[in-house]
């Protein structure tokens, strides 16, 4: 009989050793719940389904922000590595289901178990700097449509190769001192670092507080705040605006797509949040909430992103459309022998930023009077969300 769970795998062969779970492992198996064993592999085919999907498809849709779409892709791989953390943690269920207890221990200290957490922590940190990114763009070409700020190549790609660098320091440098991390990632049998229980290593809990509780905080409150400004500014806008009718329905869409990106952000940091800081008051959290946080919560955003930020845009399903209706038209025209017929490429604007649209593509708009070129130019920019 054991305080902790842990403690049985340093005696593998006694015949029955008490607590036989942590709530995330037992005995026999890595993932103690079947549940888990099933869901794992679930949330990892939709997770890397999804964003490879986008980063195949993503090119095909002719776009003149080609920084965007950039962006975008970037976003796609950090959420593609979640998936890959999840189908490497199934896989090492299977290959020691029913005698997990004999190699827990080994699991955990090992290189692939560090190696793994860090691709987990890799892929949330990336993805939470890109998506601020991507916000504070956006926020800065709603709120402020007539500043002229014209994002450029050099300093998107050096703002993406910055972030990644940054993902890779946060990720790695917990290996690089044994000394004041310890086994940083070995703390459970996912090798996620939450570190909801109180840990041997201080240095590890400190630099999972600044990680969770300092960056992906502010980073999340800098998302909430930038959306209900540009919400708000939108709005404002179109009251002052003499066609106000007009502008209510592209609210309500723009709200729903607002809505459902804060709230997803949300639903995947705000457990975190309460996790890290009941773990500061010293408050036991059972480790079956640590496995749900770390196989359903965690990935929700990986798993969402290319659904909000890609498959449900304008842009993505005028070209679904277009790509539709010409596989019909060439049906038809062979059941009746004719000569196969010449479809118009699908060209698409997303229109964002303004600088970066051709006179050819969008025609002028007279507006009389400032409040109207403030709505006309905002809800132009807010194509690429409806």
């Amino acid at each position: 009989y054991f305080k902790k769970f842990q403690y049985c795998g340093y005696a593998p062969h006694v015949r029955s050793c008490k607590p036989n779970t942590d709530g995330i492992s037992s005995l026999e198996n890595l993932l103690a719940s079947i549940i888990q064993r099933v869901f794992v592999w679930v949330v990892s085919a939709i997770t890397c389904f999804g964003n490879i999907f986008v980063i195949c498809m993503r090119p095909y849709i002719r776009s003149e922000n080609k920084l965007h779409a950039i962006s975008i892709m970037s976003l796609c791989c950090a959420d593609c590595l979640m998936g890959i953390y999840l189908f490497v943690i199934g896989a090492f269920d299977l290959k020691y289901r029913g005698e997990y207890n004999k190699h827990a221990q080994l699991w955990m200290d090992s290189i692939h178990c560090q190696l793994v957490g860090s691709l987990a922590i890799l892929s949330t940190e990336v993805s939470v700097l890109l998506l601020t990114y991507l916000t504070l763009e956006k926020y800065i070409c709603i709120v402020y449509p007539f500043r002229c700020l014209k994002p450029r190549k050099c300093r998107t790609i050096s703002i993406l190769v910055l972030i990644w660098i940054i993902g890779f320091a946060v990720a790695f440098i917990p290996l690089s001192n044994k000394e004041f991390f310890r086994n940083y990632y070995g703390t459970n049998g996912v090798c996620f670092p939450l570190h909801s229980e109180q840990s041997e290593s201080s240095g590890s809990q400190i630099y999972s507080v600044v990680i969770f509780l300092g960056v992906n905080l502010a980073a999340f409150i800098i998302i909430v705040f930038s959306y209900g400004s540009m919400f708000y500014s939108v709005h404002q806008t179109a009251i002052m605006a003499t066609e106000i009718r007009n502008h209510i329905k592209k609210e309500m869409i723009l709200a729903k797509r607002f809505f459902f990106i804060v709230f997803t952000d949300a639903l995947c940091w705000i457990p975190i949040f309460i996790l890290k800081l009941l773990s500061l008051l010293r408050v036991e959290i059972p480790g079956t909430i640590t496995s749900w946080v770390v196989i359903f919560i965690l990935p929700i955003n990986s798993a969402l992103n290319p659904l909000l930020y890609t498959l449900t845009t304008r842009p993505f399903k005028e070209m679904i459309h277009q790509v539709w209706y010409n596989y019909r038209q060439r049906r038809s025209k062979r059941g009746k022998g004719s000569q196969k017929p010449y479809g118009p490429s699908f060209i698409w604007v997303e229109m964002w930023p303004m600088h970066e649209i051709t006179p050819k593509v969008t025609k002028p708009v007279l507006c009389t009077d400032s409040s109207d070129a403030s709505v006309t130019t905002q809800s132009t920019r807010l194509n690429s969300y409806t």
